[in-house]
């Protein structure tokens, strides 16, 4: 799965320009939107120290609008803190090693979470709100 993730993002333009017009951001409206802005932003995923300047801009762009499409259709949870936070990395399709890249630490941190040897603090809340664009406290419940 690496070799094909890989190969798509070496096949992705370096300019702003040409990203557009491959995939033109808009407004989320939809759920075939949802998933298509998705399905391009994933390609960046664990690439960051390789992008360009206008590929940051870019990817930027799409994980606010995809914030502000699951800001707007989200739905109350009444899951604890560690099970919602779970259940987003599996919606989202990232490792625990992709959680630690989120809460900005140590690459064990984030499966230590996920195994529950370590509490969410209050600095990992704010990160991860702002990431999955809920309020930080529905993960330290």
């Amino acid at each position: 799965m690496k070799t094909k993730q890989a190969s798509h993002f070496q096949s992705m333009p370096a300019d702003y320009a040409s990203l557009c017009g491959m995939f033109l951001p808009r407004p989320i409206h939809d759920d075939v939107t949802y998933h298509n802005t998705v399905e391009i932003a994933d390609i960046f995923a664990g690439f960051e120290d390789r992008m360009t300047a206008d590929q940051n801009d870019y990817l930027d762009l799409l994980c606010e609008l995809i914030a502000k499409y699951e800001t707007a259709n989200a739905k109350p949870s009444k899951l604890g803190g560690t099970a919602l936070l779970q259940h987003l990395i599996e919606e989202h399709s990232l490792s625990g090693a992709g959680l630690s890249r989120i809460l900005g630490k140590s690459a064990s941190l984030g499966p230590m979470i996920l195994r529950g040897e370590r509490k969410i603090t209050a600095g990992h809340a704010v990160s991860l709100g702002r990431y999955f664009g809920l309020r930080p406290d529905v993960f330290l419940r």
